[in-house]
């Protein structure tokens, strides 16, 4: 009997030992950005530990959106949403520490296909921390 297992091409040819890396990374400069560092401190502390697990959470969540695997679970929107301290502008901050990052670490080729994916996600999350803070009645915010 011949079984056919179909496995799905990453759509960005990284590893497990690459999202960590940049994951570690990335957050070793958020925590030292002027702007943006007391913000997760405020949410996640200074506690190394929780650092640890919240960098853990976000490798499960590139893992799955890069290498198609299934071990995220959570709603990134409501998180971002529920934290008033974050600001639609600090998404251009982020995402330019994280493209930082990505071409420090990667290759060009897989940090230009990452860095779109993360700016696809961070325009979503921007128009919902938007769209959510909105005033009942009045018109979106189109910018």
């Amino acid at each position: 009997m011949d079984i056919h297992v179909s496995v799905r091409k990453p759509r960005v040819p990284v590893t497990h030992a690459d999202i960590d890396e940049v994951v570690g990374k990335f957050y070793e400069r958020v925590r030292g950005h002027p702007l943006l560092g007391p913000i997760f401190f405020a949410s996640i502390s200074h506690d190394p530990d929780l650092w640890r697990d919240h960098e853990a959470k976000i490798a499960r969540f590139w893992a799955n959106a890069l290498l198609y695997e299934n071990q995220y679970s959570g709603n990134p929107m409501m998180v971002h949403a529920g934290i008033s301290a974050i600001k639609p502008q600090h998404f251009d901050i982020w995402l330019g520490l994280f493209e930082q990052t990505l071409f420090s670490v990667l290759e060009h080729e897989p940090a230009l296909l990452w860095s779109e994916m993360a700016r696809r996600i961070g325009r979503g999350l921007k128009l919902g921390i938007e769209q959510a803070r909105q005033r009942s009645g009045q018109p979106p915010s189109l910018r």
